[in-house]
């Protein structure tokens, strides 16, 4: 009887994502806890009929068992009925944009979004036709719903906003956007599909930079853009066949490694940094630290109602002092590396440039802390004597 019952008991994501896309059940010499890796261009098909058959792979660049596995394995991480992936996050981002956009479409965008895609927007889809409207990174509802114009076809969000992390009620201005016939899209990476699961909320297509927390070891670029929805699902496809985008194997399966571990790693990035910011908010030249999940901070109210964990990344504004200033206090740092990207073992730093246009930013100096997997004593000492520099 015991048995009978946890069998029927439903797993935990954390454990299935532990035990997502095993090597059980293939048809292989040996059962493995790990899937096969097929490197292939070719697909050798059963018979003439079949080649034509678009129902099942006809060439490696639609992905096979590893590529299949992970798609699988995010679907379920993200409440997906569908995932595509690609070989970046902002190729997921640009990915999905091209999918669902046409000449003379207005985007809507946050003012907080990563700066590489303000880029593509500005550049690439201006040359296309599409015209793109960037709305302040902390608006209300209502008064991004002030934005929309019947020629607005999708809504670009990030929450917390990059750099700057603002939080944004996703579920309300996707339900406006919903109401309107507007697509809306979000770059999930913060919340990773395990502290926010953006289609539970309403949103239609739901972004990730794999390369981050899912893969975990700063070695591989990934992407991954899931929804809910069918005609959607069938978009982003046919952008996928027809621009030839493609993963490769291997890269599938490092991000397989990477997601058994992921509900682990996330939980010690997130209460490491919660301990660094806490430390570094009483810290002589330091005016505000920008990480909603810490009380007190800016947005921690929607972070409470919204997420179910965090990471390890979060802002420093400082008080105004020169830029020298603070690229020599980062320049004493030795266990903190001075690089970009987060979602990795190790811990970064970077001087934050945000560019804003919708509501510019007017206070001082921003620091980008991510918080990896060292010892959080270890990582306070480090900061300590860099910010020496300030107490001179």
């Amino acid at each position: 009887m015991a048995e009978h019952d946890h069998n029927q008991r439903a797993l935990t994501r954390q454990t299935r994502l532990v035990h997502s896309a095993s090597g059980a059940g293939a048809s292989l010499p040996a059962e493995s806890v790990a899937p096969a890796i097929q490197r292939a261009s070719t697909v050798l098909m059963p018979n003439a009929a079949s080649l034509y058959d678009h129902n099942a792979p006809t060439y490696g660049r639609q992905g096979l068992a590893s590529q299949k596995a992970l798609s699988s394995a995010i679907c379920d991480l993200e409440g997906a009925s569908f995932c595509q992936l690609y070989g970046s996050g902002l190729a997921a981002v640009t990915g999905a944009l091209t999918s669902i956009l046409h000449s003379g479409d207005t985007l809507l965008v946050t003012d907080g979004v990563y700066q590489p895609v303000r880029r593509f927007c500005d550049g690439f889809l201006t040359r296309f036709g599409v015209t793109t409207l960037y709305f302040p990174a902390d608006a209300t509802p209502q008064e991004v719903a002030a934005y929309f114009t019947p020629n607005t076809r999708a809504i670009l969000l990030e929450s917390p906003a990059s750099l700057t992390f603002e939080m944004m009620d996703v579920a309300a201005v996707a339900q406006a956007a919903r109401a309107r016939g507007v697509i809306s899209l979000i770059d999930n990476t913060y919340g990773a599909g395990l502290a926010f699961r953006p289609l539970d909320h309403g949103v239609d297509i739901s972004i990730q930079a794999l390369t981050k927390y899912v893969c975990g070891h700063s070695d591989v670029f990934l992407g991954s853009a899931c929804t809910n929805d069918k005609g959607l699902e069938q978009q982003i496809c046919q952008t996928m066949i027809d621009a030839g985008f493609a993963v490769g194997p291997d890269e599938a399966y490092q991000g397989l490694r990477g997601l058994r571990t992921l509900a682990t790693r996330f939980k010690v990035h997130g209460e490491a940094g919660l301990v660094v910011a806490d430390w570094m908010k009483n810290q002589p030249g330091v005016a505000n630290i920008l990480h909603p999940a810490l009380p007190g901070c800016a947005g921690h109210d929607l972070w409470k109602r919204d997420f179910t964990g965090v990471c390890g990344l979060f802002g420093i504004e400082l008080q105004p002092m020169a830029e020298k200033r603070v690229e020599a206090m980062l320049n004493r740092l030795k266990l903190f590396g001075l690089g970009f990207s987060w979602g990795g073992f190790e811990s970064l730093a970077i001087l934050s440039k945000p560019t804003r246009t919708a509501k510019p930013w007017t206070g001082g100096p921003l620091i980008r802390l991510h918080v990896g997997l060292e010892d959080t004593d270890d990582l306070i000492a480090d900061l300590d004597q860099a910010m020496e520099v300030w107490r001179d």
